[in-house]
């Protein structure tokens, strides 16, 4: 897909401290795909850091990687209230292969350009529980070198601070308001101020970059004692709800607010993270949760940010048309998704037209939050996931790294029966693809698909023969021999090409929530394949 490029540069040009990019879902994986393209194109526009929605202290270890002050990283795996100060993304977003090529892309840029540096600007917080302040402040404590003999005591069992129960059953059972959380929270501004005051010194004797973790250390720390009061209180459900996601989105505004003053000198900063987080307009979410019907609303960090920072902040509201993988099928007709059009794109919010009403449908078993008009009415942009067929697996692939996408116009001069297709490079290569989206059979060659009934398509992936032998169990060779008993029109199930199998070619037609996974795993690895092709190919003899 392409950007438009002009719209991009218009946003920029107003000289935004900060650029919001939002998400309606975090299932969807186009959008962290999407952001990372988005970030490279920023990067030559003066972009110097990226902040998405994770534990800022933890994040401290991947800024350390991508710039250089480290030789690996760990990225996490699922979510949970233990603290790992090392794991470098929480929330479970170190799980996602887009966060992987973001930090591998980085690293990769920093190593010859100016440094694009990388931060979280959450809290290790969520309406289900929160981690231990003791982490932080045990890190703190030895940085600063002081005993505080107080602080275990203080601390107790780690397991009192992270105990289910306290959200579930009993907001009593939460530490949050004894006697203890507070003599810690004065404990913890005792040792920033000890920070703050031996500054100087410890800039000189163990450099700036020590210095703002302990800050990072302190900030979280306060904040989780904060947190943790919050959920100390008793009250209805939906109360207790807008008071959490209330104080976690003003740690996160106050994170963003610290990450813009450290990066004042440097550029502005892309925000990654759910729309809700980033809007302009105060929050609002509804579920049902523990046999309770929940109605929650606050303000989110992107509502007071916006209203601090004011025309130096930009929204981009993330939109989802369609995610057959997720379950979210084409908008109806008359919606702000369908407002927006078929394809994948960034567009200006009076794209849709009047009227729209929000969609009623939502990714199965996944929180998402679909366009309204106080939404679109907030923001200067929208990233818009395309509602046709295939769109959402283009997006996905157009923002591998590296990736160039081409499509046959309708109209074009092309057969009608490759009209929509669309073609997947690696590289400068653009000979030979490693992926193909395709809408129509060609008659007399490939027909077993049964492309020409109204909104199928196949996305093809050259997967090698190594690869071909490890997922049917015989050679490209062989599938001869196969083919009879194969039904290449079964939706969502991987199979061999009907045309190209014995060049390693597999497909899925329809591709949905049994394949996607495995198809994103081919896909990227198919990439990878094409791409070492062509640097092999660039080598001098």
């Amino acid at each position: 897909m392409a950007f438009d490029t002009e719209l991009l540069l218009s946003l920029t040009a107003r000289r935004p401290l900060i650029l919001g990019l939002g998400e309606p879902t975090h299932a969807e994986p186009a959008f962290p795909r999407l952001r990372n393209r988005i970030l490279e194109a920023l990067a030559g526009q003066g972009f110097r850091s990226i902040a998405i929605e994770s534990d800022r202290a933890a994040a401290l270890a991947i800024d350390d990687y991508v710039c250089g002050r480290r030789d690996d990283v760990h990225l996490g795996g699922p979510y949970t209230h233990e603290v790992d100060l090392g794991s470098g993304l929480t929330h479970g977003f170190g799980l996602l292969p887009a966060n992987r090529e973001l930090i591998d892309w980085l690293r990769a840029h920093n190593e010859t350009n100016e440094h694009i540096t990388f931060h979280g600007f959450d809290a290790p917080v969520d309406v289900t529980g929160a981690a231990s302040p003791g982490p932080y402040l045990r890190e703190l404590r030895d940085y600063l070198g002081v005993p505080a003999p107080e602080l275990d005591e203080l601390l107790g069992d780690e397991s009192r601070w992270t105990d289910p129960a306290i959200m579930m059953e009993d907001a009593t059972r939460s530490p949050g308001r004894s006697p203890e959380a507070a003599a810690l929270r004065g404990l913890a501004e005792d040792l920033r101020t000890m920070s703050y005051g031996s500054a100087p010194r410890r800039h000189r004797d163990s450099g700036s970059r020590s210095w703002y973790r302990a800050e990072v250390l302190a900030a979280t720390a306060i904040g989780l004692l904060t947190y943790h009061a919050a959920m100390a209180e008793p009250m209805p459900l939906s109360a207790r709800m807008s008071r959490l996601l209330g104080v976690r989105d003003a740690l996160m505004a106050r994170n963003l607010l610290d990450i813009v003053a450290h990066e004042r000198d440097r550029g502005p900063t892309l925000v990654f993270a759910a729309n809700a987080h980033l809007q302009r307009h105060p929050s609002s979410w509804t579920a049902h949760w523990d046999g309770q019907d929940v109605v929650a609303e606050w303000d989110g960090a992107g509502s007071i940010v916006s209203a601090l920072l004011g025309d130096r902040y930009v929204f981009v509201a993330g939109s989802l048309g369609a995610s057959p993988s997720l379950g979210l099928r084409a908008p109806e007709p008359g919606t702000f998704e369908d407002g927006l059009g078929p394809e994948t794109g960034l567009f200006t919010p009076d794209r849709i037209g009047g009227g729209p009403a929000p969609r009623g449908d939502t990714a199965n078993g996944w929180p998402s939050f679909p366009l309204d008009a106080e939404t679109i009415a907030g923001c200067d942009a929208i990233l818009h996931v395309g509602s046709g067929p295939g769109a959402a697996d283009a997006a996905r692939i157009s923002g591998l790294p590296g990736v160039t996408a081409t499509r046959i116009e309708p109209g074009s001069e092309m057969p009608p029966y490759t009209w929509g297709d669309r073609f997947f490079f690696a590289g400068e290569d653009r000979m030979r693809p490693f992926a193909t989206i395709v809408y129509s059979d060609v008659p007399d060659f490939d027909e077993r698909s049964r492309l020409s009934e109204p909104g199928r398509y196949r996305v093809n992936v050259e997967v090698g023969r190594d690869e071909f032998r490890k997922l049917f169990g015989y050679g490209p060779e062989e599938f001869a021999e196969h083919s009879a008993g194969i039904d290449f029109a079964e939706p969502d199930q991987l199979l061999p090409h009907p045309a190209y199998a014995v060049q390693g070619w597999a497909c899925v037609v329809d591709p949905g929530p049994a394949t996607a996974a495995e198809l994103d795993r081919l896909l990227s690895e198919a990439r990878s394949r094409s791409l070492a092709r062509e640097q092999r190919r660039a080598r001098p003899a």
